[in-house]
């Protein structure tokens, strides 16, 4: 096997940083199997399954394959959503060995001059600051308000653009207006008792392009009687880094998030997305190899909740909805991570008028998966378009999600189905928020 200096370089470094008892601890029993949508969509190819990238891993680690294209490739087709988790009877952490992985990949990448420059803008130069966030959401609204996009959508423009990204266009959110982007809450009081004491995670794209989502679930925690605190000096939670090959700058966020949170005396540190949750409750494991930040980590992750948990535990008004078929799409993170897969059916069973419709398969991928959509355009659009199909025996007019990417996703292949007159996909604080609203008009 002749191996290049480069990758002997990429070789030594797995070898040095990556858990090989975790590598060992896969049985290579196959439970993991029947949970892996790219197992499935590649017609069961053993390489495409949690069990076949684990044996690459090891492969390289022990000098018996070259961390070549084809390994990259191999790792990068994987959507990341831990499904294989669960599944796992030796309960082996393979998202964490997955982010190890690709971090290393990456350090030793040669990208080309316009992938390094939207990396560094995309990673270090967006994202970690709000403030040019709400730049962007700016530029957003003013083509949604100026016409612009209106005219963009009656020209062939959107038709020659790669993958989805045209399809992508149509299903923007309404982008809130700049005024409101900066006259965001710090601390809500609810009208009665207080039932609990809550920090609110806001989130980067959550707090500008989902501002409304965000709106909607502040709504619902005072409504639930909690006290709502909002640090400012929060920012982005580092997901789209961990899961990009860029995880010290992951850690770099995360360290300014405690610091943020720390400072407030708080029951629970609320998030409303399952990406973001799914990192903040690791934030332990992110710096596990800092022993000054581990234990403040350890802290602030165990203090996590998705809004779907704290609002079961606390309770909510009346809540009733015109008549409905509803379905529900679960976020992978949200699910397999955060342990989190009951309570926002529960909640969703509590609405008054729906009737609800447990979709096949709602708990596969629906292959948004952060940036997998743009990336990995094939696989995407082949998991997408399955899971409509599973929407479709449901009858459902209404598809429920718990993430941005998930709901733009299933919006996505509702758009690509002919059937946006016909279903909408809401996040579930969305309808929730609705459905409270309307409980309350009819008391």
């Amino acid at each position: 096997m002749t191996i290049t200096k480069q990758q002997e370089k990429v070789r030594q470094e797995f070898t040095e940083r990556m858990d090989y008892d975790e590598l060992m601890n896969c049985m290579r029993c196959g439970f993991c199997l029947p949970s892996c949508p790219t197992y499935g969509e590649t017609g069961q190819s053993e390489a495409a399954s949690p069990r076949g990238r684990i044996a690459l891993m090891k492969a390289v680690v022990d000098g018996k394959k070259k961390p070549d294209e084809d390994f990259e490739q191999q790792l990068n087709l994987c959507l990341g959503c831990r499904a294989c988790e669960p599944a796992c009877p030796s309960g082996v952490k393979y998202g964490h060995l997955l982010e190890e992985a690709r971090d290393i990949l990456n350090k030793h990448k040669k990208h080309s001059i316009p992938a390094k420059v939207l990396r560094k803008s995309v990673f270090n130069g967006l994202f970690p600051y709000q403030n040019r966030m709400r730049g962007l959401n700016s530029m957003l609204w003013l083509y949604q308000q100026s016409g612009v996009q209106k005219v963009v959508q009656h020209s062939k423009i959107l038709n020659i653009m790669p993958g989805n990204l045209g399809t992508m266009e149509k299903i923007l959110p309404e982008i809130p207006s700049p005024k409101e982007m900066k006259n965001r809450p710090t601390h809500i009081e609810p009208e009665g008792t207080v039932k609990k004491k809550v920090a609110f995670f806001s989130g980067c794209l959550m707090d500008t392009m989902f501002m409304k989502t965000n709106d909607a679930t502040l709504f619902l925690l005072k409504e639930a009687g909690c006290e709502i605190v909002i640090p400012k000096q929060q920012n982005c939670c580092g997901a789209l880094h961990a899961h990009s090959g860029e995880k010290e700058k992951a850690r770099e966020l995360a360290k300014k998030n405690i610091l943020s949170f720390e400072q407030e005396d708080v029951d629970f540190i609320i998030s409303n997305a399952g990406g973001c949750g799914a990192l903040l409750v690791e934030y332990d494991h992110l710096l596990k190899d800092e022993p000054e930040w581990h234990e403040r980590a350890k802290l602030f992750a165990g203090k996590i909740k998705d809004i779907s948990e704290i609002l079961l535990e606390v309770g909510l008004p009346k809540m009733k909805l015109p008549a409905q078929v509803v379905t529900y799409q679960d976020s992978c993170h949200l699910r397999n991570v955060m342990n989190a897969g009951t309570p926002p059916r529960k909640l969703l069973q509590m609405i008054e008028g729906i009737t609800y419709k447990e979709m096949k398969e709602s708990d596969r991928c629906c292959g948004s998966a952060g940036v997998y959509n743009i990336l990995q355009p094939e696989m995407s659009t082949q998991i997408i378009d399955a899971k409509m199909d599973h929407m479709k025996a449901t009858r459902a007019t209404t598809i429920v999600t718990a993430n941005p990417g998930c709901l733009l996703q299933m919006k996505l292949g509702v758009e690509r189905e002919g059937l946006s007159e016909e279903v909408r996909s809401v996040h579930i604080v969305d309808l929730l928020a609705e459905a409270v609203q309307l409980g309350k008009e009819q008391e």
